[in-house]
C-alpha cells in the first residue's frame, strides 16, 4: 500500500506549540535545528533504519518494529538518523488521549516525560498495516474518516498499555481517570499545556488555576487526581528536563542554565536536579562527556 503524498519533515519555522492535530504520516527524518513542542501524544513506528532523539534532555533511540509513545509537549529533537529509515509518526490530541482513560500506570509516566517503547516486535507487521491505513484515511481531511482512526488508535494504545512493563496483571484493571469528568479532563489538558508553554517563567499554582478559572486548591486536586503527581512536581520535572537538554547540547554555564530553565536560585536548581536525576548538574554533564569519549 503506497501513500499518496511525499513524506513530510520538520519545519523549523513552525510556531512553537502550533498543534498538529490528529495526523499520521510517513516522516522524512532530518536533523532538527531546534526542539519541537506540541500538545499531542506522539506515536513513532520505525519500519527500518534508525532515529535518535534528544527527548527531555536524554538521548533516546527509536527501535525498529517497536511502537513508541511520548507526550510531545516535552522538548524533543532528532539529532541522528540513517538514510534508509522508513519512519511513521502519528499525533493524537491530548483531549482524545485523556478521554480514553487508559491505565494510570501508562498515562502517568507518559505525562511526566517518559519515552515509552514496547519490548517486543511481535506486532510489527500489524503496526505497519495500521499506520499505512491511518495515513490514507486521514489524507482526505474528512471528519468521517477520523472516527475509525481514533477507535483503532485507542485499541492499539490499550494493548500497548496493558503490555507495558510498568503494569502488572493486578494493576492493569485499575482505571485512574474513570472518576474525572470530560470537562475536568479538558481543564487538566489546558493546565498541562499552560505549564509546558510557561515553565521557564516564574509560575505559581494560582496562575495555573486562574488560567482555567479554578480555585488553586481545586486545580491542584484535579491535576493530581488525573496525573498522579502534584502540579508543582510536574512543573519541576519540565524545568529539570529543560536543564538536561541544555546540559547535554550546550556549553552554557550551569548558573545560566538554572535561570533559563525557570529556577529562581542555583540552590533550588541543584536540589531539584539531584532529586530527579540522582546526581548534580555538573556530574550529569561530566557523565555525558565520558559516554561520548
Amino acid at each position: 500500500m503506497q501513500a499518496k503524498h511525499k513524506p513530510t519533515s520538520f519545519d523549523p519555522n513552525r510556531a512553537d506549540f502550533e498543534p498538529y492535530g490528529l495526523t499520521c504520516t510517513q516522516w522524512q527524518p532530518s536533523p532538527m535545528q531546534r526542539p519541537d513542542h506540541h500538545n499531542e501524544v506522539e506515536l513513532n513506528f520505525l519500519k527500518s533504519g534508525s532515529v535518535t532523539y534528544i527527548h527531555g534532555g536524554k538521548k533516546t533511540v527509536v527501535q525498529v518494529g517497536k511502537l513508541s509513545a511520548f507526550w510531545a509537549a516535552i522538548p524533543h529533537q532528532i539529532i541522528d538518523f540513517s538514510h534508509e529509515t522508513e519512519f511513521f509518526v502519528a499525533t493524537i490530541p491530548l483531549q482524545h488521549f485523556l478521554q480514553w482513560r487508559l491505565p494510570e500506570e501508562f498515562v502517568q509516566p507518559l505525562m511526566r516525560g517518559q519515552f515509552l517503547c514496547e519490548d517486543s516486535i511481535d506486532k510489527a507487521s500489524s503496526d505497519t498495516y495500521l499506520f499505512q491505513h491511518w495515513e490514507l484515511d486521514l489524507l482526505d481531511d474528512l471528519p468521517r474518516n477520523e472516527k475509525p482512526v481514533i477507535l483503532e488508535m485507542q485499541a492499539r494504545l490499550t494493548r500497548f498499555a496493558l503490555n507495558c512493563p510498568a503494569i502488572s496483571e493486578s494493576q492493569s484493571v485499575r482505571n485512574h481517570l474513570a472518576s474525572v469528568s470530560d470537562s475536568g479532563l479538558n481543564k487538566v489538558e489546558k493546565m498541562a499545556c499552560f505549564i509546558a508553554k510557561n515553565y521557564t517563567q516564574k509560575l505559581t499554582v494560582r496562575q495555573v488555576g486562574e488560567h482555567v478559572n479554578l480555585h488553586p486548591n481545586y486545580a491542584m486536586n484535579l491535576f493530581q487526581k488525573t496525573f498522579g503527581t502534584t502540579l508543582i512536581n510536574y512543573l519541576t520535572q519540565h524545568r529539570v528536563s529543560h536543564a538536561q537538554r541544555l546540559l547535554s547540547t550546550t556549553d552554557m554555564p550551569i548558573t545560566e542554565i538554572a535561570l533559563q530553565s525557570g529556577f529562581l536560585s542555583i540552590s533550588r536548581f541543584n536540589d531539584a536536579f539531584c532529586r530527579a536525576c540522582g546526581c548534580s548538574p555538573r556530574e550529569y554533564r561530566s557523565s555525558l562527556i565520558l559516554t561520548e569519549q
